[in-house]
C-alpha cells in the first residue's frame, strides 16, 4: 500500500508518505503558513519515500476538527492532487490521528477549540464509543472521570498525554484504507460554526 497523507488542521504541518520507504515530516510551528509550506513539504516526503504521485494508491487528508483555514488548505490541496493524478482520497479525522497513535485503552481525543472549549471524541482502542462533539471543559472532565484518558497532539489547559499525530496519521491511513472514496466526497468535519459565522 503506497500513499501520501497530510495534516494541516492544527498549528503543525504534517506530511507523510509510504513508498519504498516510510517518511514523516512534522513542522510543529507552522500556524498560518500551511499554504506556503505545504507543497514543498509534500514534494520532499515523496522524493524521500521514492514515490511519485502516480504511484500512490490513494491520498489521505485530515479533515478536522481544528483550524478552519488549515482544514480548507489541506482538503483543497488533496482534491487538486487527486484530480490531477486520478487517485481516490481518504478522509482521516484529527481524532483518528490520536486514536491510532496509541491504539490500546480507553481514551478521549481532545483538540483545543479555544476560549476554554474543546473538540472531543471518545475511543476504546480505535473504536469510537463517544461521538465527536464540541464540549466545555466540564463536559471533558466528566468523561475523564468516567475512565477516558485524555490525549492530544499538543499541551492543553486540561492535562493530557501528548501523542505523535504524525505517527497516528500514518497508522490511521494504513488501517482505514478500505474507506477510500472519490476525492469529490472529501468534506470538512466542522463541529461548530467559525468565529466569523458566530459573529454574524
Amino acid at each position: 500500500m503506497k500513499f501520501l497523507a497530510i495534516h494541516t488542521s492544527s498549528k503543525r504541518l504534517i506530511a507523510a508518505a509510504k513508498g519504498e520507504r516510510t517518511v514523516l515530516r512534522d513542522l510543529p510551528d507552522s500556524a498560518m503558513q500551511h499554504s506556503v509550506l505545504l507543497m514543498d513539504t509534500v514534494d520532499g516526503v515523496l522524493q524521500e519515500a521514492g514515490l511519485r504521485l502516480c504511484d500512490c494508491d490513494f491520498l489521505a487528508c485530515v479533515v478536522g476538527p481544528g483550524s478552519f483555514t488549515g482544514i480548507r488548505v489541506g482538503i483543497a490541496t488533496v482534491k487538486g492532487l487527486c484530480t490531477a493524478a486520478e487517485k481516490p482520497a481518504l478522509a482521516v479525522t484529527s481524532f483518528d490521528c490520536l486514536a491510532y497513535a496509541e491504539e490500546s485503552g480507553k481514551k478521549l481525543a481532545l483538540v483545543d477549540a479555544g476560549h476554554g472549549y474543546f473538540y472531543g471524541c471518545g475511543y476504546d482502542g480505535t473504536a469510537v464509543v463517544s461521538s465527536p462533539r464540541y464540549m466545555s471543559r466540564q463536559e471533558a472532565e466528566t468523561l475523564i472521570a468516567e475512565g477516558f484518558m485524555p490525549v492530544s497532539e499538543e499541551e492543553l489547559p486540561i492535562p493530557s498525554k501528548v501523542l505523535s499525530a504524525g505517527e497516528g496519521l500514518l497508522a490511521a491511513a494504513e488501517a482505514l484504507c478500505g474507506r477510500v472514496a472519490p476525492c469529490s466526497e472529501l468534506e470538512a468535519l466542522y463541529l461548530r460554526k467559525s468565529s466569523a459565522e458566530e459573529g454574524r
